[in-house]
């Protein structure tokens, strides 16, 4: 196998830059929102896709792929979030294979009270250090980066490592 070089300097901070802008803004988004609205962001980020969802509803499958989770960790936060009656799964009619992941009125009442939060968070952790047009470089540079990466990994080839269940997404930030 043919040697690779090592990232040089500026290649490591382009990568540093990007990676730790993005975890402290992602942890700071948790901790708020955990402390305001009384659920972690992915919890949020599940709710948020189910009601975006015609007939809010998604198959697990779909919600892993929305949340960029692996299906092991939304099957947790799912089951968690059917404890507090948020949301409830319904066999698939279709195939009887598959599992439906359906936004109770009551988990729409907690996205509902939770929006404000997640707002207020997201502008003070990233929003107000970034000017109108560095926010849309931002955006611009996010989408290059999704648009190269969409559809190239599959279930079997995400990342195996352990972390906190309760943190079914680590990457996807919603609206």
């Amino acid at each position: 196998m043919p040697r690779t070089s090592l990232l040089d300097a500026e290649e490591r901070r382009t990568l540093a830059a990007f990676a730790g802008a993005a975890k402290a803004v992602l942890l700071a988004v948790d901790r708020d929102l955990e402390r305001d609205a009384g659920m972690p962001r992915a919890y949020y980020e599940i709710l948020y896709f189910l009601d975006s969802a015609p007939e809010r509803s998604m198959r697990m499958s779909e919600l892993a792929d929305a949340t960029r989770s692996q299906a092991s960790r939304i099957t947790h936060a799912v089951a968690r979030l059917e404890e507090s009656g948020f949301v409830r799964r319904e066999l698939c009619a279709a195939d009887r294979r598959g599992w439906f992941t359906v936004l109770t009125d009551d988990g729409k009442g907690a996205l509902e009270r939770a929006r404000p939060a997640f707002a207020d968070s997201v502008r003070r952790r990233l929003i107000a250090h970034l000017s109108p047009a560095d926010r849309r470089e931002l955006a611009r540079l996010g989408e290059l980066l999704l648009a190269a990466h969409e559809g190239t990994e599959t279930d079997d080839e995400r990342p195996r490592r352990r972390r906190d269940p309760d943190r079914a997404s680590q990457g996807a930030l919603i609206p």
